[in-house]
């Protein structure tokens, strides 16, 4: 097979090899190089022994050099070179006891998590794959080396990472690895929450975010976001919804991400039924949304919805509301976040886009420039691609007159923004110092009054000159 190399890491190679040391691109590079993806990083393997490593280039890292890993510098690129190596006995699902080097590459490989990432490469040997993982590429399979049972007793994170792998790759988890992660679920519990939320972001943000069902079926969702399962198992009982509270909200995480790759099927192709017309107006707010943002996103719909069955009451007619839902979901998304270890400035922005998912906007220039002061300007946009997400994972039937408000909306909302309209506090024509100047005491009665400044130019943004609100303030400390 013919994959062609890095120059920089064909240099780190063949520098080893003309010591006389056996030295391979390993792991995730080849196997996404095979795909033909791009990888994000090159790790090598090799048999030197960390200390010739150090010694072979002239900057290197001590990343992990307890458990064989240096990393080798070159220009500003940094490659991870790491000893072939056996683990001892495994005894907390997540560190070996011992880490022995070992001269043999196969045994470097056979302690690996699935066969796809098991391969290694270099120009003189070509492709080793030891345990068919080339196979399972062609046949789209998730598999551990060996033996599934110990694979996930050595790291139980690796039964999660065989669900981010095949939303990843859209591949299938082999039946003896799905059991055994059924099995085994519960071992997740000694994991590190940092660990978790690192594997479901990728999940999330992958072109198969659908694949958490697995994890969900599997009992994974269980050990780590159990009000999850909840919504998994709760119907809406209502004509707006035809799936389950937790089927929607995973559509709408899908759609999302579609948002974002509308050149490609997502979860296999099921959200082909996008409007064309929904796809263009979205892609006026996805442009300037970097990955960090996208993943705020995706985890504002898997939220969004998980106070429903909190709140839900059914009435006589059997029909399901869910009054509260967005204030109890902000709530409770933001105690998820938290636990799962996610930083403050996304558990900041998804709750609050959590407890505005639902909030209805009249389409005219003073209810858009309310909602933007109320909301925020910052979040604005993102708001919209929930909305928009939200509104196509629920009743088809129910589609048209909805996006057809929210897309009047939108349209308003760029011509407020084009207007420049003053949305915040800081857009006012006079600030704290010019009212002090005024007249006005230093203390609460300052942000008192820009407040209500604030709320007539939203009225009237044409009122937003200095002389005017001044002449309003100075009416308002006189009734005082």
């Amino acid at each position: 097979m013919e994959m062609i190399l890095p120059e920089d890491v064909s240099y780190i190679i063949n520098k080893l090899e003309d010591a006389g040391y056996e030295a391979y691109a390993v792991g995730g590079c080849v196997r996404d190089t095979i795909l033909g993806r791009k990888p994000l990083d090159w790790d090598i393997t090799t048999s030197a022994q960390p200390s010739f490593i150090k010694s072979c280039f002239k900057k290197t890292i001590d990343t992990g050099i307890q458990h064989g890993t240096v990393t080798v510098m070159i220009k500003d690129t940094g490659y991870e070179v790491t000893t072939y190596r056996i683990d001892g006995e495994y005894e907390d699902s997540r560190h070996p006891k011992s880490v022995e080097f070992t001269s043999s590459l196969r045994l470097d490989l056979e302690r690996r998590d699935f066969t796809v990432n098991a391969m290694a490469f270099n120009n003189k040997t070509g492709l080793v794959d030891e345990f068919g993982g080339i196979q399972d590429l062609k046949d789209g399979i998730i598999r551990c080396v060996g033996d599934a049972k110990s694979r996930f007793g050595e790291d139980a994170l690796r039964m999660l990472r065989a669900v981010r792998f095949s939303g990843q790759l859209g591949f299938d988890i082999e039946k003896k690895t799905l059991q055994a992660i059924s099995e085994m679920a519960g071992n997740l519990k000694a994991v590190s929450a940092e660990r978790i939320m690192t594997e479901l972001g990728k999940l999330l943000v992958s072109d198969n975010p659908g694949k958490i069902r697995e994890a969900h079926k599997t009992g994974l969702t269980k050990v780590f976001i159990p009000e999850f399962d909840k919504v998994m198992e709760a119907g809406q009982h209502n004509p707006h919804h035809i799936y389950t509270v937790g089927e929607h909200c995973i559509r709408s995480a899908g759609i999302m991400v579609q948002f974002f790759n509308s050149d490609r099927p997502i979860d296999g192709g099921i959200y082909n039924y996008i409007p064309t017309s929904v796809l263009k107006k979205v892609a006026d707010f996805t442009s300037d949304i970097d990955r960090k943002h996208q993943l705020m996103l995706c985890l504002s719909m898997l939220l969004h919805d998980i106070a429903k069955p909190e709140v839900m009451v059914i009435d006589e007619n059997g029909t399901g509301h869910f009054h509260g839902h967005p204030q109890v979901g902000e709530k409770m998304a933001s105690a998820i976040l938290k636990r799962l270890s996610f930083d403050n400035e996304t558990v900041s922005t998804v709750k609050r886009l959590v407890k505005h998912h639902d909030y209805r906007i009249v389409p005219e220039p003073r209810a858009v420039r309310r909602a933007v002061a109320k909301i925020g300007s910052d979040i604005m946009h993102m708001l919209f691609l929930v909305q928009y997400a939200d509104i196509l994972a629920q009743n088809p039937n129910t589609f048209a007159q909805k996006l057809g408000t929210l897309d009047s909306v939108t349209e308003v909302y760029k011509e407020v923004i084009a207007n420049k309209a003053p949305l915040c506090i800081k857009d006012l024509a006079v600030n704290g110092t010019d009212l002090i100047a005024s007249g006005v005491q230093k203390g609460p009665e300052i942000g008192r009054i820009l407040d209500k400044l604030l709320d007539i130019v939203l009225d009237e943004p044409e009122k937003n000159e200095k002389a005017l609100l001044l002449n309003y303030a100075y009416k308002e400390i006189s009734r005082r």
